[in-house]
């Protein structure tokens, strides 16, 4: 405990710590060696100081090693991700859930490692639950999901996918944490590529660079802004500036923005991309969106979020072009079709979940 305790002063003060040293004190909190009052104070300390790329590749190692129940998918092509933080100061309907079902839909091998709402009002896991995906399955299940639907998620707060410590920390928290990075990263699938979007400007590099550390050959981190650039969001913005950090096959990580107009869209209004209240409603809302019926702002923000997706794993020569074929597969049926073929892929009883998916679908249809 004392020397667990003079760590975290050296946290509280602003201080860093080593790869070795936070893969040491995560895997104490992991496995529940420290008093609630120590895991809390560090989870707290280092997601204030700001985590640096050696903390959360140090944190990603402890849950990734000791907490994690891993898997090894066979797909044609790299196994890709996308994902965001949460935390952010934007509250939107579940873009990048929609996002990696068009992905899918274009032949992106999609391996998902998602959460329950903690800091949003709907989580991927919420939503997909709703609509008929199985996500409190064995971890053999989602693998079998990503190599005959070519999609699957995990769940992050399953003991079954993190049975050591993960779950019940993110069960008795409710703001966001470091876990919320490096519990991210630690998806059973272990995917090399990567879309992350983050909560803040200032993780947008350091990101990229800790999942360079960790292994990724091909990477975007993003953290958008609203139109008037006052509040930022965990996803590429179709409304205002996006800050990116792009991680290219050789290593190298550079920097640069963007906007809407980079992938041929005009700016929405943010305040059009707001979550139903009731979750049901916003899975009915989903649907008519994945169906093509809403051709509006949704529908553009799913695009420009599914674009990068494409753009790293090969299926799009830029993001103007993934923006465009994002919307031809939308609006093709194709999407739709995918999470149909995700639900009976992942689910240990395919007709129930087929037949709660074609409930809602009809209510989105009418």
């Amino acid at each position: 405990m004392k020397a667990f305790g003079a760590k975290l002063n050296r946290l509280i003060t602003g201080g860093s710590l080593t790869r070795q040293e936070a893969r040491d004190m995560f895997s104490q909190v992991l496995t529940n060696e420290q008093p609630d009052a120590h895991q809390g104070a560090f989870l707290a300390a280092i997601t204030a100081k700001g985590a640096t790329p050696d903390e959360i590749a140090g944190s990603w190692e402890a849950i990734y090693e000791l907490d994690t129940f891993k898997v090894s998918p066979k797909v044609s092509g790299d196994l890709v991700e996308n994902c965001g933080t949460g935390m952010d100061a934007v509250d939107t309907f579940n873009i990048s859930t929609a996002a990696s079902i068009v992905a899918a839909a274009a032949s992106v091998p999609m391996a998902k490692h998602g959460a329950r709402a903690i800091t949003s009002r709907c989580g991927t896991v919420d939503i997909l639950e709703i609509l008929g995906v199985e996500v409190e399955g064995d971890p053999q299940l989602v693998q079998k999901s990503i190599e005959s639907a070519g999609i699957g998620i995990f769940n992050g707060m399953s003991p079954r996918v993190h049975p050591v410590g993960l779950g019940r920390i993110l069960s008795k928290i409710r703001f966001g944490t470091i876990l919320n990075i490096a519990g991210s990263l630690a998806n059973p699938a272990m995917p090399r590529c990567g879309v992350r979007g983050v909560y803040s400007k200032d993780l947008v590099l350091p990101i990229a660079e800790a999942m360079r550390e960790i292994g990724y050959s091909r990477a975007m981190v993003v953290h958008g802004l609203t139109l008037d650039g006052d509040r930022g969001m965990d996803e590429v913005s179709p409304s205002g500036k996006t800050f990116v950090a792009e991680l290219l096959p050789d290593g190298e990580i550079v920097s640069c923005e963007l906007a809407p107009e980079d992938f041929g869209a005009e700016p929405v209004d943010e305040r059009l991309l707001l979550p139903r209240e009731d979750r049901v409603e916003e899975a009915v809302e989903l649907l008519r969106v994945l169906s093509g019926i809403e051709r509006g702002p949704k529908e553009t923000a799913v695009c420009i979020n599914s674009a990068p997706i494409l753009y790293i794993a090969g299926k799009a020569e830029n993001l103007s072009e993934g923006f465009l074929i994002s919307m031809e597969i939308i609006r093709s049926g194709k999407a739709l079709e995918k999470l149909g073929d995700w639900v009976r892929a992942q689910n240990s009883d395919p007709v129930a979940g087929v037949e709660r998916l074609e409930f809602l679908v009809e209510r989105a249809v009418n």
